[in-house]
């Protein structure tokens, strides 16, 4: 019988690359996700059977243990970046991490992967990247060989930050950007999931990897970028840390006074916090070179998704044509 592996967040943006890469590695997959009726696209990725969403609150005992029954690797792709409800940093990014590493200890599980964070610091005033290094230091003190991953800004087809950008530019002449001076070290989620998977499958040592792409620029060149992408002319505007904080703490009370039915998805005071700081990889730190990885360059894959935020979306390419056309 084939090999399981257990994907907590395997119906997320990066979980589920890694579910399809181990679909093909001839892996059976277990998706453990909190809305498994959403996820069942992720069925796809294998024979029938093969992958299967299940349901799992990762801040419960009883319903971590029972996905990891049978399971002979773990893989933690749970992480939030905005908190709603019970669903905060330190009960999902730290408390969660810990829990899942402890029980799948107690069940015998020894090859583990965290999905960690860059930028993960143990004395950071973002409670985001305080709690993802306080699951790292819980998941190691329980699964002492597990192999943790930091990437910078991840991108792909379904992500929150080329698309989300690309959707503002939609409206107005205008677009407004928090730290457009901090530099990012961009990484393809493929290369992300290829990572994780040479953890399963033993391929690596254990330890730290710090994961970033080719291309190390400024928020505002990222920007400028993908606006020549979608082919938007939009005035980048940089906005000040001090007046950033004030808008964060604005849709932070929005969100709290409304019971949390309004979600804060424009800006939270925790994310100003982060972006103060670079997202590049450290000199000397293990990534992708040391696991045999080339990664993707951004040019190479985002015309691929962001096509859709063109003026005539698909057809922009044939209308630019015609207006070559001689008469």
């Amino acid at each position: 019988m084939s090999q399981l592996v257990t994907i907590f967040g395997g119906s997320g943006f990066v979980g589920r690359y890694v579910a399809r890469r181990m679909a093909k590695e001839g892996w059976r997959v277990r998706v453990a996700c909190r809305r498994p009726n959403e996820a069942q696209f992720v069925r796809t990725y294998g024979a029938v059977g093969q992958v299967e969403p299940v349901f799992c609150n990762i801040r419960d005992d009883a319903s971590v243990r029972n996905v990891l029954g049978g399971a002979n690797a773990v893989v933690n792709c749970v992480g939030i970046l905005n908190e709603t409800g019970k669903s905060t940093f330190e009960a999902i990014q730290a408390a969660g991490a810990g829990r899942v590493a402890r029980l799948s200890a107690e069940a015998g599980i020894t090859r583990f992967v965290q999905m960690s964070a860059l930028g993960a610091n143990a004395d950071s005033a973002s409670d985001y990247a305080r709690t993802k290094a306080a699951g790292e230091a819980a998941v190691l003190e329980h699964q002492p060989t597990a192999m943790i991953l930091r990437p910078s800004v991840i991108f792909g087809p379904e992500d929150q930050f080329f698309n989300r950008f690309a959707g503002m530019a939609r409206f107005g002449p205008i677009l407004p950007i928090v730290g457009a001076d901090t530099l990012m070290q961009p990484v393809y989620v493929d290369d992300v999931a290829e990572a994780v998977v040479a953890g399963v499958l033993g391929q690596a040592p254990t330890g730290i990897y710090e994961l970033g792409g080719p291309d190390v620029r400024s928020f505002r060149d990222l920007i400028t970028q993908m606006l020549t992408v979608i082919r938007r002319r939009r005035l980048v505007l940089n906005v000040p840390f001090p007046i950033a904080g004030m808008m964060g703490w604005g849709f932070d009370l929005g969100q709290k006074m409304t019971g949390g039915l309004i979600e804060n998805t424009m800006l939270t005071r925790d994310q100003v916090r982060n972006l103060q700081h670079d997202n590049v990889v450290t000199d000397g730190a293990q990534g992708f070179a040391q696991l045999g990885i080339e990664p993707v360059a951004i040019a190479a894959v985002v015309n691929d998704y962001l096509w859709r935020f063109r003026p005539s979306g698909q057809f922009d390419e044939v209308t630019e044509s015609a207006k070559n056309l001689k008469v």
